[in-house]
């Protein structure tokens, strides 16, 4: 045993400003320090991976509450399920994530690899960047669909726009609007988030027979289902948040998803 940890005691016996034994001690140090992460990561998992839940039940309550009357539309369809899938955009398929609750859109933006610069004519929206794939909600009963929220977002009159559009099961019809972010000018662009105007987008539809997107805010009164009231003296802001609507239901947005839905369902 003395023979075993004799080269040991040689090493330690070494002066402290001997080469072997720093470069040694260092190769020592980062050995013990990697076996301590790795016992610590593993000893913290469970609390990791529990908290991960806690905060993905988080964002999907966060998102809830931000969409007028979502959990009462929950209520009167039954929904039992609320499930965040992530969906590639090109091609509308369903993504493979762990966690697709904790997708990072900025990351992405600033990750060539992740997103496509959009060209100046199909950037109706004016993001100037798309990311290759976006979360999804998805409200469903006994495995049916029964309401799906598309998160959506552009360049208003003075600021970034964010909403999230739910639609009803057949694609077409507008559950609900809610507007996440803005920051337009107050008592004109800014009144899209008047509960009051809001509530004029339920049972309007986004498209129609031909699959051509037709949503679109009007002066003067709307007069047919693809229509809503825009705000009066906010015309640029109503503009504006209509393309932001075209983009994201149309081919570089949610468009090519909508499509695989209503062919191959979920």
């Amino acid at each position: 045993m003395a023979e075993l940890f004799s080269p040991i005691r040689k090493f330690f016996a070494r002066s402290n400003d001997d080469l072997v034994k720093i470069m040694g001690m260092a190769v020592l140090v980062a050995l013990v320090s990697s076996a301590a992460v790795s016992v610590t990561a593993v000893m913290l998992r469970p609390y990791q991976e529990a908290n991960r839940a806690v905060e993905r039940q988080a964002r999907i309550d966060a998102m809830l509450d931000t969409l007028p009357g979502m959990r009462d539309l929950m209520m009167e369809s039954g929904v039992d399920t609320l499930e965040t899938r992530l969906v590639n955009l090109d091609d509308g398929s369903f993504a493979s994530s762990p966690d697709p609750a904790g997708f990072d859109l900025e990351a992405a933006l600033q990750d060539p690899g992740a997103s496509i610069a959009l060209e100046p004519e199909a950037d109706i929206a004016g993001i100037k960047r798309r990311a290759n794939q976006s979360p999804v909600y998805l409200l469903q009963k006994d495995g049916d669909l029964k309401l799906i929220v598309l998160p959506v977002y552009g360049a208003g009159y003075q600021s970034t726009v964010r909403a999230a559009l739910a639609i009803e099961a057949d694609l077409v019809t507008i559950a609900a609007l809610a507007i996440i972010e803005q920051g337009d000018t107050p008592g004109f662009g800014a009144r899209i988030e008047e509960p009051e105007w809001l509530a004029l987008w339920p049972g309007k539809k986004i498209a129609d027979d031909t699959g051509s997107i037709r949503i679109e805010l009007v002066r003067g009164g709307a007069s047919t289902p693809y229509e809503v009231d825009g705000i009066s003296g906010a015309t640029r802001t109503s503009t504006r948040l209509t393309n932001i609507l075209h983009f994201w239901l149309g081919d570089n947005g949610f468009g090519p998803f909508l499509t695989r839905l209503r062919q191959e369902g979920l």
